[in-house]
């Protein structure tokens, strides 16, 4: 009886060309695990983005139809009218000024953060996440209870003799409104950027005789920059397209883009000019988005 032969298998040898199929091989693996996330980005954001910007290229008749027979630029000449260009400066400013306004409130407090124990740090992160767990829109509906004329701010600078404040249907009641709600996203990027910031550094500043000044703008400052792009971001352009906010604080003296926009496509059913709105808002919003991540590179 014969003994049964042992085949042995040889190891395959490194070499570039096995190298590169098990790269194919995982690429094609990470293919197929983020497909779904590739269709749901097509679906929700691919596809209404191609639709907004085929519409603004239509022409609307007069019965509010949107016609595609002919391809024009009508929709894009009229956002040179007066009412047009007024409500698109209104809203850059306002969004420049509650970003700025952010920023001067989030740069101390994600420094105290970052500066306190680690148990408070933890408590303080969870105070901040708090106004998440309301609704955005209860959260709003409540700033017009507090900021109307019969409610408890009017009722304290009553008391204090200050008379009647009004508020409410202001500019200034909009940006409260969006400080308030977009103040988390300033926050918690400065302070994520503040804590990698190696203590030691500030320290030596001082041993070298920097004023605290000199320490914050030479030091503190360039280190936490890219916080500080990040926040900008996440705060002006939600900012800049925000509907809810407007409605509810602003009031119809206070048409921001957004609200403008949701009305050419439901009131006034002129869904070319709506749609070549949208389409400048987003440019102007990606400009933004090049222009401040550029920056960074370039200091970086």
């Amino acid at each position: 009886m014969t003994a049964p032969t042992v085949t042995q298998v040889q190891p395959q040898v490194a070499s570039a060309d096995l190298e590169a199929r098990r790269t194919a091989k995982e690429r094609r693996f990470g293919l197929l695990l983020a497909l779904p996330g590739y269709g749901y980005l097509i679906m929700l954001f691919v596809v209404p983005l191609v639709m907004v910007s085929v519409y603004s290229f239509g022409t609307r008749d007069r019965f509010g139809q949107t016609q595609f027979d002919r391809l024009s630029l009508d929709a894009y000449g009229r956002l040179a009218d007066p009412i047009v260009r007024d409500i698109l400066f209104r809203s850059l400013w306002l969004a420049i000024l509650t970003t700025v306004i952010c920023l001067v409130v989030a740069y101390p407090f994600a420094y105290f953060m970052a500066t306190v124990p680690q148990q408070w740090r933890n408590l303080m992160l969870v105070l901040v996440m708090i106004p998440f767990w309301t609704n955005f829109l209860v959260r709003n509906y409540a700033w017009r209870v507090i900021l109307g004329t019969d409610g408890p701010l009017s009722d304290i600078t009553s008391l204090v003799g200050l008379g009647d404040i009004r508020l409410l249907f202001t500019q200034w009641a909009v940006v409260l409104g969006m400080v308030y709600g977009f103040l988390p996203f300033m926050i918690l990027p400065l302070y994520a950027s503040i804590d990698r910031i190696d203590g030691r550094l500030l320290e030596a500043s001082r041993d070298l005789y920097a004023t605290p000044w000199q320490s914050f703008r030479h030091v503190l400052l360039p280190l936490s920059m890219p916080g500080i792009i990040g926040g900008s971001i996440l705060v002006f352009i939600p900012s800049l397209g925000a509907y809810v906010t407007p409605e509810i604080l602003g009031g119809a003296k206070t048409t921001l883009m957004g609200s403008y926009i949701v009305n050419q496509f439901q009131g006034a059913r002129d869904w070319p000019l709506g749609s070549a709105l949208s389409v400048v808002l987003i440019l102007i919003m990606l400009l933004s988005t090049v222009i401040y991540f550029r920056k960074d590179t370039v200091r970086t």
